[in-house]
């Protein structure tokens, strides 16, 4: 172990928005008399000039008592993570901050952490009251790592542990471009099979922290190379080596991550090694769109993450389904319903929130169903309306899955003209759709007209006509009252 460093952490390193929260820590916690600490993630991002939303602080008490207490001092919401350990998380609008209790020495907290960029510390009180530095406390090499790039373990037993930090060590060397080194990469590979004890919550965290960087695929790749992600997800493993029809440049592993990282290039996050500069200024895009995918889901999730993994689990079931037709052909026919039962599954195992389940499930189902929307021609307004029917929430999200999965399936291989009519396509039914929507809220007829003037019976015959008004009013077919009554004037002639 190395002396406690005597570097200088400059408080310039410091945001105007975080220098706020942070003088109201150590405010409260003077007040309390408890000694704090600006330890972890926060002190590796300011010295690396990194933005973040993330505080984390050790503070020498009881976090179950004094946590609540921070919390409603910030008008913000306590959670506990760990009752064992006494850690817990505050929101706040921007901010969210771990805090956890420590006892002893803040050197004897650190020992416990991963890694040694990890492994950093400033005293909260003196940060805030010095004029300008405070001594960084960094008892095991970790800003000498940060010059480095090595993402490097602070013990040997960290995995062991906490099989959580495997995801971490991973997500953080492709986030930071950071070397693992060697000793951890052996490590990583003998632990890999412990993150399957890993409780449900805390690989939810973490897995959206992965999906969520910039580079999604590449993190799925690096984490497969040590058999990481297998281990996390047991049902991908059958994917390997899978083959596919003619079209598809990889077999349906490789493509499952390629279309992670498609759907980065797709969405204005990242690269798309076979790019040229025709393909992503045909995809629709506006600043509305990346609100859309920006929009929260759940607790830590958005339709952005949400997009990416369903693109991870979007063909998990072609092994099962996989078969030859009478000309030799690959077949994976029923793989998006099978594939959506495996990903509820999957998700639900994994703690995943009812509507974060629903979303992907969703995806996953109808990830081929915009495609088949129509041959070669424009779709009809009857058949956009029936896809955002049964999508649902997940219809637009759907849309751009199918636009990821079309570039990860040809790769290099991909054909200009079919690439501009697919993008033409899900361009016509967005805004196909947002007509729709303006003109579908207004009802033109209901069941109680259907019984007084036509005499019907409530039943399943009546709900499919309701059903039909509505496609064919949200198709443009019919825009008024009387033009409805028609309607079901002649349906009901054709089917006496």
């Amino acid at each position: 172990m190395a002396n406690q460093a005597q570097d200088i952490f400059n408080k310039a390193l410091i945001d105007e928005s975080a220098q706020t929260v942070l003088e109201h820590l150590a405010d409260f916690l003077k007040n309390h008399r408890v000694r704090g600490y600006l330890v972890g993630g926060f002190v590796r991002d300011a010295l690396l000039g990194r933005d973040t939303a993330d505080i984390d602080i050790a503070v020498e008490a009881d976090v179950l008592a004094i946590g609540p207490q921070l919390a409603d001092s910030l008008q913000g919401k306590f959670v506990l993570l760990d009752e064992v350990n006494r850690i817990g998380r505050i929101i706040i609008p921007d901010w969210t901050i771990d805090i956890a209790s420590f006892t002893g020495k803040i050197e004897d907290d650190l020992k416990r952490r991963d890694f040694t960029i990890n492994a950093l510390a400033v005293d909260l009180q003196q940060l805030i009251s010095e004029k300008q530095n405070a001594m960084l406390i960094d008892p095991f090499g970790g800003q000498l790592d940060l010059d480095r790039g090595l993402i490097k373990m602070v013990t040997a037993t960290v995995f062991q542990d906490d099989p959580v930090r495997l995801l971490r060590a991973v997500r953080l060397a492709v986030e930071l471009d950071f070397t693992i080194d060697r000793q951890a990469e052996t490590e990583i590979e003998q632990a890999a099979p412990l993150i399957a004890t890993v409780p449900g919550e805390r690989v939810r965290e973490e897995l959206l922290r992965l999906v969520n960087a910039s580079h999604g695929g590449q993190i799925f790749t690096e984490m497969e190379k040590w058999g990481l992600l297998t281990a996390l997800i047991p049902e991908l493993r059958p994917l390997k080596g899978v083959e596919q029809p003619k079209e598809h440049h990889w077999d349906v592993f490789e493509h499952s991550v390629k279309t992670v990282s498609a759907v980065d290039f797709i969405l204005h996050e990242g690269v798309w090694e076979y790019q040229n500069p025709n393909i992503l200024a045909l995809v629709p895009w506006t600043e509305a769109t990346a609100e859309y995918f920006d929009r929260p889901v759940s607790s830590g999730s958005t339709g952005r993450s949400l997009l990416k993994l369903a693109a991870l689990l979007h063909d998990i079931a072609k092994p099962q389904t996989r078969a030859l037709d009478e000309n030799g052909r690959i077949r994976f026919l029923g793989h998006p319903e099978t594939g959506a039962e495996l990903v509820e599954s999957i998700l639900e195992r994994l703690r995943f929130s009812t509507k974060e389940v629903r979303l992907v499930t969703l995806m996953v189902k109808y990830h081929m169903r915009p495609t088949q929307l129509s041959q070669d021609a424009m779709p009809t307004g009857r058949a956009i309306y029936r896809y955002f029917r049964d999508a649902g929430d997940a219809g637009i999200d759907t849309l751009y899955l199918s636009l990821a999965d079309h570039l990860a399936a040809r790769g290099p291989g991909l054909l200009p003209d079919q690439w501009e009519y697919h993008t033409s396509l899900v361009a016509y039914v967005l805004k196909q759709h947002s007509r729709q929507k303006a003109t579908g809220p207004m009802k033109l007829v209901d069941g109680n007209d259907l019984i007084n003037v036509f005499r019907m019976k409530p039943g399943a015959e009546m709900g499919a006509l309701l059903e039909e008004i509505k496609e064919a009013q949200a198709a443009g077919e019919i825009t008024d009252r009387e033009a409805a009554l028609e309607y079901v004037r002649k349906s009901l002639a054709e089917n006496t």
